[in-house]
């Protein structure tokens, strides 16, 4: 039986911060994230879950959200008392001079 949960992942936003970039990048005019855009969404089951990878999604990023999508797609709780949903997490990926911000939302049903 297939599970019945999926997880929505929303880029709300992607940053840049200069004053960082023009310290420790080597292209200090790299910009903002390129693959990923704002307000972009990215519907994950069960089924596209372990695949993610195959050029749809950074790498960095992934590692960075990938458990607590794991556990939406389980039915699991995301941030249980640190939210005022504990089916909706707000996270980043890893990346300190561009980071891209993601909401995660676990979808019932």
């Amino acid at each position: 039986m297939a599970n019945k949960h999926k997880c929505k992942i929303t880029v709300l936003r992607r940053e840049y911060f200069q004053d960082l970039a023009d310290e420790y990048l080597a292209d200090p005019q790299a910009g903002k994230c390129k693959l990923f855009q704002d307000g972009q969404e990215i519907i994950v089951d069960s089924e596209n879950y372990f695949p993610m990878l195959g050029g749809k999604f950074c790498s960095e990023a992934w590692d960075s959200i990938s458990r607590y999508v794991y556990a939406a797609i389980q039915g699991g709780s995301i941030m249980r008392g640190w939210t005022n949903d504990e089916k909706v997490m707000i996270t980043c990926c890893n990346d300190g001079v561009r980071p891209v911000i993601f909401k995660l939302e676990r979808i019932d049903g």
